[in-house]
């Protein structure tokens, strides 16, 4: 039998939330900076800033600012018609609040349990980057920011995470199970599921933002 193949990273895919209740699609809007200069994609990790709007998360961003995954936005174009689109086109300029707003729309379940592929490191392909299910389950991992951060064409995300599971605490995401419908070959896997680790996640910090 035939199965999927992961030929490239994806983002992070919302699929249940812990315990198997379920992910019914909702979202939080959020508020994207007028001016933002840097694109942001479907399946990216977010993080809230001290001004109340969303980032994009970086390598640094180990805890206690990630606010959710990036599910779309819309924006008021140059037109003045609101425009609903799969990625943040960068430096949109409108007023923060108010009808002319940029609306992200965040899942931001703090309980999210999300589908993503697994890498050695940036831009390595997931199959190459192959672990069994011993190595994986119950680890926490980095997550993977690509040189590419997504495609303007599909608006879509290239976000991973590393290919083991490691013992730091402050590491972002938790492995709690695998992919078997992409598995390449038996005991060894290249996507997993995943949730926020510990205090990672905004609603879960016991600091407020600075």
């Amino acid at each position: 039998m035939a199965y999927p193949t992961v030929s490239a990273a994806y983002g992070f895919r919302p699929v249940n939330l812990l315990g198997g209740q379920v992910f019914a699609g909702s979202t939080r809007q959020m508020a994207i900076a007028s001016g933002h200069a840097t694109n942001i994609f479907f399946g990216d990790c977010v993080i809230m800033s001290a001004n109340g709007c969303i980032n994009n998360a970086t390598a640094t961003d180990t805890g206690g600012t990630i606010v959710g995954i990036f599910m779309g936005c819309s924006y008021v174009n140059t037109a003045g018609q609101r425009v609903f689109s799969q990625y943040y086109p960068a430096t949109i300029s409108n007023t923060v609040d108010g009808p002319n707003g940029t609306v992200a729309y965040v899942a931001d379940d703090p309980d999210l349990v999300m589908k993503v592929a697994i890498q050695s490191a940036a831009d390595a392909a997931p199959s190459a980057s192959q672990a069994a299910r011993s190595a994986l389950v119950g680890g926490n991992t980095t997550i993977v920011y690509q040189t590419v951060k997504g495609s303007t064409a599909t608006g879509d995300g290239t976000q991973g995470v590393i290919n083991a599971g490691i013992a730091l605490a402050t590491a972002p995401v938790k492995i709690i199970d695998v992919v078997p419908d992409t598995a390449p070959a038996a005991g060894s896997f290249v996507e997993v599921l995943v949730t926020w680790n510990q205090l990672a996640h905004l609603y879960r910090a016991t600091t407020a933002l600075a």
